[in-house]
């Protein structure tokens, strides 16, 4: 095990940078994406509310393989939607994101929507009260309540993501599981290949668990 992460240890650093730079990357753009559909799935116009759950139905319910594989090969290679000029590795990665991110959002509304439901009703009427528009209110009153109640939810969701970025590497992004396949096809020490990636997914998602969980405690809201 040892003697493979001495040879392999430039290739697996590589690796796992590009995996954190997927997840950070397809964590932010579902955070951005999740809170807008959440707003959508609590709008009072109907329309806006059918498109949020219409959304969330959809994409919680579509493998996450087949997402990113579409955006490869339907928008990118029959479509030629492209995001990085000709490079096929840039916009394989790019779209990688978009998948991992679209998908993601709808974990991230439900989350949301969870947080935004424990706000008390009052809050709310206070805000309209005051004159708030449903978005003001939104912003300024309910939303930023939802996410202090929802902090250790969101963190199990970044976990997910990080270990979903694997799927990336269906398309060709050179992150860790590419890099696993690659070594086990020319290495002949499966347990130990196996036991040096779990190894690194460990080390990124644990201190994440225990920085949400912290979080959480830090920034919960009384009741």
């Amino acid at each position: 095990m040892f003697d493979l992460i001495s040879e392999y240890d430039t290739q697996i650093l590589e690796a796992f940078w590009v995996t954190i730079k997927l997840t950070a990357f397809s964590a932010i753009g579902a955070l951005i994406l999740g809170t807008v559909v959440a707003a959508m799935r609590v709008s009072p116009v109907p329309v806006a509310r059918w498109l949020g759950t219409a959304y969330v139905t959809i994409f919680r319910n579509t493998p996450l393989t087949l997402i990113i594989v579409f955006c490869s090969l339907g928008l990118y290679s029959a479509l030629g939607w492209k995001l990085a000029g000709d490079s096929i590795a840039d916009n394989n990665y790019r779209w990688a994101i978009v998948g991992l991110s679209v998908y993601t959002a709808a974990f991230v509304c439900e989350s949301l929507r969870a947080g935004i439901n424990t706000v008390p009703l009052g809050q709310s009427e206070a805000g309209r009260s005051l004159g708030f528009s449903f978005s003001q209110n939104l912003r300024l009153v309910v939303l930023p309540q939802a996410f202090r109640s929802v902090i250790a939810p969101l963190g199990s969701v970044l976990i997910a993501l990080t270990k979903n970025s694997t799927i990336a590497a269906a398309i060709g992004v050179a992150e860790a599981a590419k890099l696993m396949a690659e070594m086990i096809e020319t290495e002949a020490a499966l347990l130990a290949i196996g036991a040096i990636f779990a190894l690194g997914f460990v080390i990124l998602t644990l201190p994440t668990g225990l920085l949400f969980g912290w979080l959480a405690k830090r920034f919960e809201v009384a009741r």
